[in-house]
Formats: C-alpha cells, sequence, structure tokens
C-alpha cells in the first residue's frame, strides 16, 4: 500500500520553548522518552519528506510497483510530508521521542544533520551498503559533498545531486573561433571578446545574489585548494585575509569590466536564466538544476546548442579543476534503531541502492545513484549525467558553511560587490562579521 502526501504525522508539532529542549537532548545525544523505536516495531517504510520536494516520491512510487515489488509487499511504502520550514525542528522532536520513521529527509540546516550523526541517530552509509553489496551504485561525488557538508560522514542518500560549472552557447563560441577555457586567464579573454561582440558575457541575477557569490567561491577554490572555506568554518583563516579578498577582487574585476551586463542588480534569477537563453549573453554559471530549462520550450538556443565546463583552474592555484562545487538538494536518511540489513528496511535499502539512478533518470531527474541502464538523453543532460558519474571529489559553495546572517549579508551584498558600491575588502567584512557574530 502506498499512501501519497499523507498528512498525519506520528507525533504533533509543539512550542518553540519545547524545541528548543529537543535540540538540547539531540546535542547531549539523550532520549526524551515517548514512543518505542526498534527493528521488531517496524511495520512500514515510512518516508518523513518536506513537501516541496516532488521529485523523490514519483521513483520511489515506480520502485515500489516495479523493481522493489517485493520489498513493497513485506514492507509497504508510505510517505508522509512536512513543510521544510518545519522539517528541522520536526525532525529534533521525533529524535527525541525515539519517534524517527525509518526514512527521513534532511532538514534546511546542515549542521543539525551533522548532530544526529554525531549522536547515533543515523545508518553509516559507507557500512550498510558495503555490507548489502552495492556501496559502488552511490557517486563519489556525491558522497564527497554528503560527507563535507553533513560532519564527516556517509549518513545521507544523494536522491538530489547537481553539479555547478559554466554553461555555454556553443553556437557562438564556433563563430567566434573561442575554445573552452581551462584557465582564469582564457576565461578572461573569452569575456573580453564577447562584450566587444556586443553579448553579455556572463549572464547572471544579482537580485538573488548567490549566482554572484558562487563565482567568488569558485574563484577561492581553484586558488586556495577545496578546503578554503572549511579553514574559515574552523576558524583558522578568515575572509579579510587577503588571500580571500582577492577572490572577491576578482569577480569585482569581471563587473568592473562590464562583463556582467549593465543591469545584473536588477537581475533575477528567470530574467538571467533567460537572456542566456535567448542568446544575449555568451555564458551563464549555474547548476545542474538548469537543465530543466535547457531542455524546456522557452530556449530559443537549442539544447543541442548549449555545452558546458569546468571552473577554470587560477594559476598558481592549489586547486584542482575536476573537484566540482555541487549540493544534494535535501537528502535523506534512515534512521539506525529501526534499520537491520536483515530486516525489510534493509531490504529496501538495497532495492533503492541498486535501482533508484536508473529509475530517476527515466524520469529526467540526475541524482548521485549510479544510472547503468541506457536512457536516450538530450546530449547537454547526457554530458552532465556523465560528469557526474565520473566525479571522484567535490567543493561546496560559498555560504555552505555561513550561519544564517551572513548567509543572507553575502547573497544581498554581492549585487553592490560587482557593481563597486562595496569594495571587495568592504564586502569580505561584512560577511565576516556576521560570522564572527554567530
Amino acid at each position: 500500500m502506498f499512501t501519497a502526501e499523507r498528512r498525519r504525522l506520528r507525533k504533533p508539532l509543539i512550542g518553540a520553548a519545547a524545541l528548543l529542549g529537543a535540540s538540547a537532548l539531540i546535542l547531549a545525544g539523550c532520549s526524551g522518552g515517548g514512543g518505542s523505536s526498534s527493528t521488531e516495531d517496524v511495520k512500514s517504510l515510512e518516508f518523513l519528506k518536506n513537501a516541496e520536494n516532488t521529485t523523490t516520491e514519483p521513483v520511489l512510487q515506480a520502485l515500489a510497483d516495479n523493481e522493489c515489488t517485493d520489498e513493497n509487499t513485506a514492507l509497504p511504502l508510505e510517505v508522509s510530508s512536512i513543510p521544510q520550514a518545519d522539517l528541522d525542528a520536526q525532525v529534533q522532536l521525533l529524535a527525541t521521542q525515539d519517534g524517527l520513521p525509518p526514512m527521513f529527509s534532511a532538514g534546511g540546516n546542515p549542521a543539525e544533520g551533522a548532530k544526529l550523526a554525531k549522536n547515533g541517530y543515523l545508518v553509516d552509509f559507507d557500512k550498510a551498503l558495503t555490507e548489502l553489496g552495492v556501496r559502488d551504485k552511490i557517486s563519489d561525488g556525491a558522497v564527497s559533498t554528503i560527507e563535507k557538508l553533513y560532519g564527516g560522514d556517509f549518513t545521507f542518500l544523494p536522491f538530489q545531486y547537481n553539479i555547478e560549472g559554466i554553461f555555454y552557447n556553443k553556437q557562438v563560441f564556433a563563430d567566434n573561433g573561442w575554445e573552452v577555457p581551462t584557465t582564469w586567464d582564457d576565461l578572461l579573454k573569452v569575456a573580453s571578446e564577447a562584450k566587444a561582440a556586443g553579448l553579455t558575457p556572463f549572464a547572471a541575477s544579482g537580485e538573488q545574489g548567490w549566482p554572484l557569490t558562487r563565482l567568488v567561491s569558485g574563484y577561492l577554490f581553484r586558488s586556495l585548494g577545496a578546503d578554503a572555506l572549511q579553514a574559515v568554518a574552523d576558524g583558522k583563516a578568515k575572509l579579510t585575509d587577503p588571500e580571500y579578498v582577492k577572490a572577491a577582487a576578482a569577480i569585482a574585476d569581471l563587473g568592473k569590466q562590464g562583463y556582467f551586463g549593465d543591469n545584473v542588480a536588477s537581475l533575477d534569477y528567470d530574467a538571467a536564466t533567460n537572456e542566456f537563453l535567448t542568446g544575449k549573453a555568451a555564458m551563464i554559471y549555474m547548476g545542474s538544476w538548469l537543465l530543466g530549462n535547457i531542455n524546456g520550450d522557452t530556449n530559443q538556443i537549442g539544447a543541442d546548442n548549449v555545452g558546458f565546463f569546468k571552473f577554470p583552474a587560477v594559476d598558481g592555484g592549489k586547486g584542482s579543476i575536476d573537484e566540482y562545487p555541487s549540493n544534494v538538494g535535501l537528502p535523506a536518511t534512515f534512521n539506525a534503531k529501526t534499520y537491520s540489513k536483515d530486516n525489510g528496511v534493509g531490504a529496501w535499502l538495497k532495492c533503492i541502492a541498486a535501482n533508484y539512478g536508473n529509475e530517476a533518470l527515466k524520469q529526467g531527474q540526475i541524482t548521485g545513484f549510479i544510472a547503468d541502464e541506457k536512457v536516450d538523453l538530450p546530449p547537454i543532460s547526457q554530458t552532465i549525467a556523465d560528469e557526474i558519474s565520473s566525479a571522484k571529489d567535490s567543493v561546496l559553495w560559498f555560504e555552505a558553511l555561513f550561519n544564517a546572517k551572513a548567509s543572507n549579508i553575502s547573497s544581498t551584498n554581492a549585487a553592490l560587490l560587482v557593481t563597486g558600491q562595496l569594495s571587495p575588502e568592504e564586502f569580505m567584512k561584512l560577511v565576516q562579521d556576521a560570522l564572527d557574530q554567530g
């Protein structure tokens, strides 16, 4: 039996004061009483997810109806939903009551997921998938991203996985004789010639801000290495250090040269995307979620005309061009107390790991699960799928390890950085001050 969007949750939401207590109990690794949770108690594979996630459930439903029919008969899949804004609090509460379902989505704050992992609430998927013989069904790049986000262990599954890089107009590149840039200097040369040809070199949304700060972190990872922002999070470096300010200055200079166009500050995400897909911009930095737009009806330059390349190397930099900035959306995990490799939950995990990548790809989704069946994809989608399956390591993004205040200051001031209203030093100081305040 499969119950879609089942709204009744096993435990009610409670007030803010109680939630603070729940969070404290998680930090201490204690149980707050309530219901019991064990491998013997499991009657269904309940999956608690954020209501905004509409992509995971159809894949699981297809598996329940086909490849995982036996597993679904033994342990029926049931899906319950809660608004994303409430997910962290609800998961914290259920953890303290020993009431976590067998499978549930991560909340919006990776730090909360890391606490759960640290205190033994989550399955160690390196161990579990190896015991089940399906560890090789998960992309190493996706695992690398999860480990960086959630405290160093593989305790979440990449039902969503996006890599980031630069999409470009292949016809414009061919017409102008431009090679795909592999170094920062090569990229600057293409940008200069694109502007001279009457094009916007880079479409970007200054209104959202993060498409600009993604460029700052891209430069940091190439110049200082994959641990550049972890060092800031650990207090071993500051964004105001000269080598960090240099990265902000490199992106500010793109704006100074006019490479984002005249209206970058007022462009929202959709407008920036449209600028690229109507042929007005030569390039756009974005994640693989852009494939939906590229393969859609509004793409005036045509999906076959879109290429993709990695953020280029910085001369003398410590980072590798093969380290993709990536994210796993809101991944899901399994409750350690209800999991056993010998019960129905273990059987479900094995079936999901073995088949999720193929079924998701049939539905047009690229995930962190390996897809080893041939599916006819548009060329650009196949390019991204191949890159994901072969990726061995990853990096995060500028705000990934920031607190909420620093994230907000970063995104809301990014346009001021590239329009010259804030100097690189001023921009980095604003963000660092927010980090220092905690």
